[in-house]
């Protein structure tokens, strides 16, 4: 097949996005698969044997990182001259939606695929009032396409309750060869720790450091236990304000890592806290599974088709008039008490993950292609 992707977030940029855009990239032209990817300019020119189409872009205000880019005639140039056989757009937002409407008009079969909650993010960024209007934008948007597809039951289930059609589940993935649990170091876990003594109880957040993903909230958990610290590995347009809010707590700001570091980071730490409330899949908490680190979550979103509470991690709740705070506190206080049941965690986490690998998300999807191809070939019935 000749896939043709519009995304509007790839490397050099990094978060589960990417990740599951890099692997599934890999795997499509494994099977054979020719792919043609437009993204926001700054990737490299190719990637995993897919030649990839940079787009001038711009950053968004209140997500520097996040760049918005405007289709301009030569990707439509260039999505002519590769004659795709399928459009996928992931997220779409700008970029997307361009590629939607070439779509369209050039008459290619169109798969679209829902990653970020956005109208969710909104109320972290003040703009909670706007999140009837995005969701009729995005069901404008995403009921061009044969199929959207999601990344966890729940969404499934909330884009078709909010009128978006042809819903199905992609099923997760994660790289198990890389995060594995041997990977565990004294090294990486003293650099988590920046210079502070090790009492035993490491805890650990990997992803953004962004407003919606309410790592706040892990602040109260170590004012409950003193003899906890915290690693935050990662950046992001939040991390002047977490700064200031974990001043005087145990807690060392790691900045990025990535391939084997990453990996030895999660393996590292005795538990991941993942406090975000509004996830479409999580892929941290599954990349921290097959590390062998014990997770806690929010039983929201995606969150609990990866954790089972009590047998493969801990799920918290994250509502109340604390925020979740008391029901973080308590699930990391759980976690953390009891070592032979900490290592039962690990374990089954453990075996989760390894139920999810990359090539079986790919040909799921490749399967779905299939069909939408299939379909698309089928005569019209008049009525």
């Amino acid at each position: 097949m000749k896939i043709a992707l519009f995304t509007e977030t790839f490397l050099p940029k990094v978060d589960g996005i990417v990740t599951r855009l890099t692997k599934t990239v890999e795997q499509l032209v494994l099977a054979g698969d020719e792919v043609l990817i437009f993204c926001p300019e700054g990737a490299p020119e190719t990637y995993m044997g897919a030649r990839v189409v940079g787009v001038p872009a711009m950053p968004l205000p209140l997500y520097p990182e996040l760049k918005l880019a405007l289709p301009r005639p030569s990707v439509s140039e260039a999505l002519e001259n590769f004659a795709p056989d399928l459009v996928h757009v992931v997220n779409p937002a700008v970029l997307g939606l361009g590629g939607i409407w070439l779509a369209k008009t050039k008459g290619y079969p169109l798969v679209a695929s829902y990653h970020t909650h956005l109208p969710k993010y909104l109320e972290h960024y003040g703009l909670g009032m706007l999140e009837p209007v995005l969701w009729e934008l995005l069901k404008a948007a995403h009921n061009q396409a044969q199929l959207n597809l999601c990344t966890s039951t729940a969404m499934v289930a909330e884009l078709s309750e909010k009128g978006i059609q042809h819903t199905d589940l992609w099923q997760r993935g994660v790289d198990t060869e890389l995060f594995r649990p041997e990977l565990r170091s004294q090294a990486m876990r003293d650099r988590l720790l920046g210079g502070r003594s090790d009492t035993g109880k490491l805890l650990l957040y990997i992803g953004r450091l962004s407003a919606e993903k309410q790592i706040e909230r892990i602040r109260p958990v170590l004012d409950a236990m003193p003899d906890a610290r915290l690693a935050l590995v990662g950046d992001g347009p939040y991390r002047q304000q977490l700064e200031t809010l974990f001043a005087g707590s145990a807690t060392h700001f790691v900045g990025y890592l990535a391939g084997e570091e990453l990996a030895s980071a999660y393996a590292s730490a005795d538990a991941f806290l993942f406090p975000s409330s509004t996830e479409t899949l999580g892929l941290v908490l599954l990349e921290a599974m097959a590390a062998g680190c014990p997770v806690v979550g929010a039983n929201r979103g995606g969150i609990p088709d990866i954790v089972s509470d009590g047998i493969n991690g801990c799920l918290y709740e994250p509502e109340g008039a604390d925020g979740g705070a008391g029901s973080l506190t308590a699930a990391a206080q759980r976690l953390l008490g009891d070592p032979s049941q900490r290592e039962q965690l690990r374990r089954n986490a453990r075996q989760e993950a390894e139920r999810w690998g990359w090539a079986g998300a790919t040909e799921q999807l490749r399967g779905y292609y299939r069909q939408v191809l299939n379909a698309s070939k089928q005569p019209a019935v008049m009525v």
